[in-house]
């Protein structure tokens, strides 16, 4: 029993990281709100969103969040406010245009080249011509009978 309430409160601990005082008077700027806070990344748990953090980072991006929609800003730009300030580090899924082109291709492009010469080096090694094994004289094999019998 002492397990199964342990298990509940952890899953539920997450849930309740929005403290009761953060939540918005107006339902449609609070959804806003969550669905901006699920997409930033805390900067203190590293992969866990805003939303999900008991941090007090979290917390103050959240409040944060909440003043930059009350004030009037779109979604985008209350992001693009939260990501001026701290990086695109804060973006749980970071955009896929601009220099991180390079970060999203280099994986597949690193992959193709590894395999690219592990082809090049397996053919070749197909192709080698192997060397020709050089035969004993008759005079060295029968000295190496002489060594062998004794």
């Amino acid at each position: 029993m002492k397990r199964l309430i342990l298990a509940l409160c952890l899953i539920a601990a997450p849930v309740m990281a929005v403290q009761p005082d953060e939540v918005l008077d107006d339902p449609a700027l609070e959804t806003r709100a969550r669905a901006i806070s699920a997409g930033l990344r805390c900067l203190v748990c590293r992969n866990e969103s805003i939303d999900d953090s008991n941090a007090e980072l979290a917390r103050d991006l959240r409040l944060l969040v909440r003043e930059r929609l009350v004030a009037g800003d779109s979604d985008a730009d209350a992001v693009a406010f939260i990501v001026d300030r701290y990086g695109e580090y804060v973006l749980l899924k970071p955009q896929s245009g601009g220099a991180n082109v390079l970060l999203w291709l280099a994986g597949p492009i690193m992959l193709g080249v590894g395999v690219l010469m592990a082809a090049l080096y397996l053919r070749g090694r197909a192709g080698a011509i192997e060397p020709e094994v050089a035969r004993l004289s008759q005079a060295e094999e029968d000295r190496l009978r002489e060594i062998l019998k004794d």
